[in-house]
């Protein structure tokens, strides 16, 4: 049976309302998670009121090291 671990990323949105990505700091974060073998699994924001987001929050994982 597969074993997995899970890492939680939160990055920040900007913007006077949030929701603004950065998406060159966002493909930098996927690229470093997946060259040390982690793969997205999931994303969803934080919403805030009217439709802007305070931050998203990337969801990986990959197998896990058993000893």
């Amino acid at each position: 049976m597969s074993q997995w671990e899970y890492r939680t990323v939160k990055l920040h949105t900007g913007g006077f309302l949030g929701g603004k990505v950065d998406d060159v700091e966002l493909q930098e974060q996927l690229n470093a998670y997946g060259f040390d073998g982690w793969e997205l699994v999931s994303t969803f924001d934080t919403s805030l009121s009217q439709g802007g987001s305070r931050e998203i929050i990337l969801i990986f994982k990959r197998s896990a090291l058993l000893d």
